[in-house]
């Protein structure tokens, strides 16, 4: 029986140096006219969708035609992602190259990602670092504003079910990961590369929580157990 394993990007794959946020404020600004648009609002754990829509309400811009707008708005983010990520200094977590490899050797195996990035800024933000070989598709911030329903796209696109018999891996570093993970029947396994502690993420359901990934073993016991 396959096995699916779904990794958040942001603080837990990679840490991009403010290149999304930098690129979504450049967009935001392209529509409106307003500088450092989404100060304020929440990216942690949030979609795309979601985080605009927020900059939308924040600035009491009527968002009745959204999807319109959202799709205007994510043209000009990805075309200012192309110049922000080689602009700012990030890097690939520790572990992660390494317990990717182990995990897409490893047979019976399907790797996915559950992100609230848009699918093509997430796929320019790994191919800058990387690791965009271990991941053809998942959930993405243009599926919906829920994280929830991120996480069970993804897991439909790999093969499986929402609480089916295939057993599934959420990967993240936010409370909203976790709920999202168990939402879905998912195992949570969390990392604190972001801004939660692991009391929050434990207090949110966590099943497991490491400081990174780097631990290879420890993380290959936990998923492969």
């Amino acid at each position: 029986m396959a096995r699916i394993f779904l990794f958040d990007v942001d603080n837990t794959l990679l840490n991009s140096g403010g290149a999304g946020s930098r690129g979504m404020n450049l967009a935001f600004h392209d529509l409106f006219g307003i500088d450092n648009g989404f100060e304020g609002v929440e990216f942690s754990g949030r979609t795309d969708s979601a985080i605009f829509r927020n900059g939308l309400l924040l600035h009491h811009i009527p968002d009745g035609d959204f999807p319109a707008l959202l799709a205007r708005f994510r043209t000009s983010y990805l075309r200012h992602l192309a110049h922000t990520l080689p602009e700012t200094r990030g890097q690939v977590l520790p572990g992660v190259p390494v317990l990717l490899r182990s995990l897409s050797e490893t047979p019976g195996v399907r790797l996915g990602l559950a992100t609230g990035n848009f699918r093509r800024g997430a796929m320019m933000k790994l191919e800058h670092y990387g690791i965009r070989p271990f991941f053809r598709t998942g959930g993405f911030g243009e599926d919906s504003e829920l994280r929830s329903e991120v996480v069970a796209r993804a897991i439909r696109r790999l093969g499986g079910r929402p609480g089916g018999r295939n057993p599934v891996y959420v990967l993240g570093d936010t409370p909203i990961d976790v709920e999202a993970a168990k939402a879905n029947g998912a195992v949570a396994v969390a990392v604190t590369t972001g801004t939660a502690s692991a009391d929050e993420l434990v207090s949110a359901g966590a099943d497991a929580v490491f400081p990174d990934l780097g631990d290879v073993a420890s993380v290959l016991g936990v998923l492969l157990s």
